[in-house]
């Protein structure tokens, strides 16, 4: 009976709980879901930019699934490879020897051409001959780590500062603390802005942690400026401090902040960068439009990989400051529950 009771207990409380029944049945639904959306996408294929190389060619490359856009000149094609609407760029030289210049961000992207263009020259009557292979960034030793690398630094950091931040301040709301600083004559935004100011010290200080350790443990192709590195995993840090304060308002113990894991922070991952983003519907890349993560990782490989500069990353950074301001804002504006003032 004493077993009955303990169990009927436990089912009407989960019952109750209509947060963790949508954890427990929608959330795994949802992830199933985008990792067949992103999975089961559409076949990428390299795009590869030709110098005057004949029709025939051009020909031979598409029948190997290869997107081929012919180009007059070689600077048309070079700066194509350059704002990254290229995979590689397919010259013939003297003697009809081809010239490959691989954009190299990517090193699974690079080998997918080499193998396509093998392929094709295997069965075509071209010359057995030794291409030329060139790579705009990176290089032909580049793993496939470094690639998703960048990525994943600025996932980490998110996740963490999330975390951390929903927790300390949903422990300040459940403790007390709040509530009686509420009762002094400060207002909201004081409030969030002192909280943030004390945490985003740690913030700073983990970011800067984890990307030296990336960069100079680890070994991390890096061919940017580290303070931009270190810039951008601030913002992205900020962004989490800011959202995981912001949910936290709407959760009541530690366990409805890991509810929020699956809900806000596992389709990030979909749309950050450490899946090809080409293979997925159109209307599911747009998706990333709202993601965080998206910009912070993309500026992130950006400057590690090819050494942009603050021209190249500037958007992103005032993406991810929009994305903090607003967070913010709805921070001061969800204290509104605990005092009116």
């Amino acid at each position: 009976m004493r077993i009955r009771a303990l169990a009927i207990r436990i089912i009407r409380q989960f019952v109750r709980d209509k947060r963790t029944l949508a954890l427990l049945f929608l959330a795994p639904l949802l992830i199933l879901t985008l990792m067949k959306l992103v999975f089961n996408g559409n076949t990428v294929e390299p795009q590869i930019g030709g110098v005057q190389i004949p029709a025939a060619l051009v020909e031979q490359l598409e029948k190997a699934d290869a997107d081929v856009i012919n180009y007059d000149n070689a600077a048309d094609a070079e700066q194509a490879l350059q704002d990254g609407d290229l995979d590689a760029v397919l010259s013939l030289g003297g003697g009809g020897k081809p010239s490959i210049t691989l954009e190299g961000s990517d090193p699974a992207s690079s080998k997918m051409v080499l193998l396509l263009l093998q392929r094709m020259m295997g069965a075509s009557d071209m010359p057995t001959v030794q291409p030329s292979i060139t790579y705009l960034h990176g290089s032909a030793d580049m793993a496939s780590f470094d690639s998703f690398g960048p990525v994943l630094i600025g996932f980490f950091s998110f996740f963490f500062v999330f975390m951390l931040a929903g927790v300390s301040f949903l422990r300040e709301r459940t403790s007390g603390t709040l509530e009686r600083l509420l009762a002094t004559p400060i207002r909201r935004s004081e409030v969030v802005f002192g909280y943030l100011s004390g945490f985003g010290l740690f913030t700073l200080l983990q970011a800067a942690l984890i990307a030296w350790f990336a960069i100079n443990v680890l070994g991390l192709y890096m061919d940017g400026s580290i303070w931009l590195v270190l810039l951008m995993n601030l913002l992205l840090s900020l962004t989490a401090l800011t959202l995981g304060t912001l949910l936290s308002s709407f959760a009541s113990n530690e366990f409805q902040i890991i509810q929020f894991i699956p809900l806000v922070v596992v389709p990030q991952v979909f749309f950050s960068g450490l899946f090809n983003l080409d293979s997925m519907a159109p209307w599911l890349q747009k998706l990333s439009n709202i993601m965080p993560l998206y910009y912070g990782a993309d500026a992130m490989r950006g400057i590690m990989i090819r050494g942009e500069g603050w021209s190249d990353i500037q958007l992103d950074v005032y993406v991810l400051i929009g994305f903090s301001a607003v967070f913010a804002l709805l921070n001061v504006l969800a204290l509104k529950k605990h005092r009116a003032i």
